[in-house]
């Protein structure tokens, strides 16, 4: 890809670390499906990180890891509450609706955001012709790379343990959210009361491979023993684990995801910083989001349709909504200031 994409972490490719353990996982031979003390490890090790009262297990994707996350914690007649702009919702073609068969309720959300007050009154139940909530989904971070609190995280955690339900995280970008906050991801999730968190990697700088991980194992004894059997189901289950526990060995040591998760973040911060020092901002470009993370979102609005596609000729990027040209910049372990440079210097040439 000749272009310098903003379009998404996920076109970032892999990092030189985790390509050479996988390397080294090619070597000789290793018991399949998990099944292997290589990968208990790793999975050891992921566990240790998040406190211990926790079973994790590897997934091949981000999409997967929700479904089977959340699979893990419904009925039938169960519905999942999600903020209207979820993932879950918007980017995976309705895979939790048809594995789970059920439906997921979507909430008034406010930077991608969802309150107390929002979730508190979807909490009604006992009638017989109505799904019954069983838990909340919210992604940190939101959909619009912006943060909840600990405290946040805990109200909502509290709320849904209080009518007996439960709390999922979507944490594709977990690693990016720990970095922006400057704590650990077991403060943030398994001290908040999060009953099962999608760990993600492969917008981080892996190349394939997720975890899913359940808390409270005293609360949540049955569906952590139950885990296993609804990866398989789910067509979750990797043949070749040690190329997924290999990437999350070389992801954890020496804290690299952490790093490259800064990395991006800091990348975000001196792409809005750039703009906020361009002429752009006079002509009437604005920010649609707060910048917590690594995402970047914008209105362009003062662009033309064809000044707009102008630059999306030299670089990549996603327009979320039309009728503001708002556009979604991403930042990954790859970008550089270099980057960023050129693609502001080319928006304030086209603006002029």
């Amino acid at each position: 890809m000749k272009k310098c994409s903003f379009g998404s972490d996920n076109h970032s490719g892999i990092h030189p670390s985790i390509l050479q353990a996988i390397e080294r996982a090619n070597e000789g031979y290793c018991f399949g499906y998990g099944e292997d003390e290589y990968t208990e490890g790793v999975l050891g090790q992921i566990e240790a990180l998040l406190g211990n009262d926790c079973k994790a297990l590897f997934v091949l994707n981000g999409t997967g890891a929700n479904v089977v996350s959340l699979a893990s914690f419904l009925k039938p007649f169960s519905t999942i509450l999600a903020p209207s702009c979820a993932h879950i919702i918007e980017d995976e073609c309705g895979a939790v609706e048809r594995f789970s068969s059920c439906r997921i309720t979507p909430l008034e959300q406010d930077g991608g955001k969802v309150s107390v007050e929002t979730v508190r009154a979807q909490l009604k139940f006992g009638d017989q012709h109505k799904v019954q909530p069983a838990i909340l989904s919210i992604s940190q971070p939101t959909e619009f790379e912006t943060l909840y609190s600990v405290e946040e995280i805990r109200a909502l955690a509290d709320l849904m343990h209080s009518v007996g339900g439960y709390i999922h995280v979507d944490g594709s970008r977990i690693s990016n959210a720990a970095a922006a906050m400057n704590i650990s991801i077991k403060e943030m999730i398994a001290d908040t009361g999060v009953d099962v968190l999608s760990f993600g990697g492969t917008k981080n700088g892996l190349l394939i491979g997720e975890a899913v991980v359940i808390f409270g194992l005293e609360r949540n004894r049955e569906m952590a023993q139950n885990l296993a059997y609804i990866r398989k189901q789910a067509t979750q289950l990797y043949s070749k684990n040690r190329f997924i526990a290999a990437q999350f060995e070389a992801y954890l040591k020496d804290n690299l995801y952490l790093k490259m998760a800064a990395h991006s973040n800091s990348m975000a911060k001196y792409l809005e910083k750039k703009l906020r020092e361009s002429s752009a901002m006079d002509k009437g470009v604005y920010f649609t989001q707060s910048v917590d993370t690594n995402g970047v979102y914008v209105s362009l609005s003062p662009l033309s349709d064809e000044q707009l596609d102008y630059l999306r000729e030299k670089y990549i990027f996603y327009v979320w909504r039309e009728n503001i040209k708002e556009v979604r910049l991403m930042c990954s372990f790859r970008t550089t200031e270099a980057d960023i440079d050129s693609f502001v210097a080319d928006l304030e040439k086209i603006l002029a």
